[in-house]
């Protein structure tokens, strides 16, 4: 797991260099018939870098976008119209059964679909219109970090071709940004060593974090078998805060822009309640409370002369996810568990 987590730099870049020309065909296609709609279709983690897609894809594209209820086109046998849609698959294996199901009757169904894979032979590279490959190489751990992060990538690059004004040089940028997270390994060590005892906790986002914190905790599951809760920073406030009492752990994603202030809020109250809080945030951010875990890089986004406003937080899910993938490895070993043989989980998930 660590080894992949290290690996990430190198993977990203692979990814956007060869997968740039078939995003600029998708470009192309876009401008002559732009999607209504598009539906995003995952499970595992898979699912939250799909639900990253569909914050990105709102925000910088305009364009509504939901996820899909699986269970409906497998179990209910329902199909669902989808003329003048796009629906996309996520999967790193390509071989998610539901996953696939949904893909094939979109296109049953007047769709244009694209299959978001680390594997170019899978059947969802077959079946889909068009794939857009992860170039993660092959991931042996069960816990999947480096082909989250190449989705990722995967979906800045969907997101560009739908028409968003995004700056394909500063998505080159991003395997540096990568690179400056992993500089954090020794201290997200020294960090873990604190949460040895951890059985429970929470961890919250908010915006184009908000998925960083499901996979957050995804990691802490099925590496440290933590019960790990996961919310949004206003969702938390509509009742689960009260669980929180002193020493309760808490991990807060808090990039600068738009949620930093009620991030800060939320780390005051956290405060208040003498909660065990961890804040992940980098060195642009001056709201960030003391004692916070900083990546060490800047990543507030600053627009070109003429280019479209952009939020400062649109480049921060794949540097912010690294110290957290780093954060459950270490806890793991911490804790005596080897995270690459994870209880009863196994590489590829099929299920209907």
């Amino acid at each position: 797991m660590l080894e992949e987590i290290r690996e990430q730099p190198e993977a990203l870049e692979r990814t956007l260099k060869a997968e740039l020309r078939g995003a600029e065909k998708l470009r192309a296609r876009f401008e002559k018939e732009r999607p209504r709609f598009v539906v995003l279709a995952a499970r595992g983690t898979s699912d939250n870098a799909a639900q990253f897609g569909r914050y990105l894809i709102e925000i910088v594209a305009g364009i509504p976008v939901s996820l899909a209820a699986q269970s409906v086109s497998t179990l209910y046998k329902v199909s669902l119209r989808m003329e003048g849609g796009l629906v996309a698959a996520v999967s790193q294996s390509g071989e998610s059964t539901d996953t696939n199901v949904v893909l094939e009757e979109a296109k049953k169904h007047g769709a244009f679909t694209i299959g978001i894979t680390n594997e170019s032979s899978s059947t969802l590279a077959r079946i889909a219109d068009h794939a857009i490959l992860v170039r993660a190489g092959k991931e042996k751990s069960v816990a999947a970090t480096k082909t989250y992060t190449g989705q990722l990538m995967a979906f800045y690059l969907l997101a560009w071709a739908l028409g968003a004004d995004l700056d394909i040089d500063d998505l080159r940028r991003l395997p540096a940004l990568a690179a400056a997270a992993l500089k954090l390994e020794d201290e997200v060590a020294a960090r873990a060593e604190r949460y040895r005892f951890m059985d429970h906790a929470v961890v919250i986002g908010r915006g184009l974090n908000y998925a960083n914190a499901f996979e957050w905790a995804l990691k802490l599951m099925e590496t440290s078998y933590i019960v790990a809760e996961r919310f949004s920073q206003a969702d938390i406030l509509h009742g689960p805060i009260a669980m929180v009492d002193q020493s309760f752990p808490v991990f807060l994603l808090a990039p600068p822009g738009v949620t930093a202030p009620v991030m800060r809020e939320l780390a005051d109250k956290l405060d208040g309640l003498k909660a065990e809080t961890l804040v992940l945030t980098d060195r642009s951010n001056n709201l960030a409370p003391k004692g916070a875990l900083r990546i060490p890089a800047s990543l507030a986004h600053k627009p070109k002369r003429g280019r479209a406003a952009l939020p400062a937080d649109l480049y921060t899910p794949i540097p912010y996810i690294i110290p957290a993938q780093m954060f459950a490895a270490k806890l793991a070993a911490v804790k005596g568990l080897n995270p690459d043989q994870p209880r009863g989980l196994s590489k590829v998930t099929r299920t209907l």
